[in-house]
């Protein structure tokens, strides 16, 4: 849990605290999970140039938040565990 919010540092710390407080269990726990994604993936999307096309804007949305392109992990050229994060 600490590493996933230390890199999403610049998200809301109300979202952050609550988090903590549910020690990232049960119902509320994944609610606020969801919206600190949610949160996590407006950043990305906002940062991302305007002039792709929508495929290449999935693409590249996709790597940012997963570190590598689904070709690369579908292949098998790269999984989790070799994800710089």
């Amino acid at each position: 849990m600490s590493r996933t919010l230390t890199q999403m540092s610049d998200l809301d710390k109300t979202i952050q605290n609550e988090f903590r407080k549910t020690d990232g269990s049960g119902a509320e726990g994944v609610i606020l999970g969801c919206k600190m994604f949610d949160e996590f993936r407006a950043e990305i999307v906002a940062s991302l140039p305007k002039d792709k096309s929508e495929e290449e804007f999935k693409k590249e949305l996709f790597r940012r938040i997963y570190g590598a392109s689904m070709e690369d992990f579908l292949s098998g050229a790269i999984d989790d565990s070799k994800v710089r994060r």
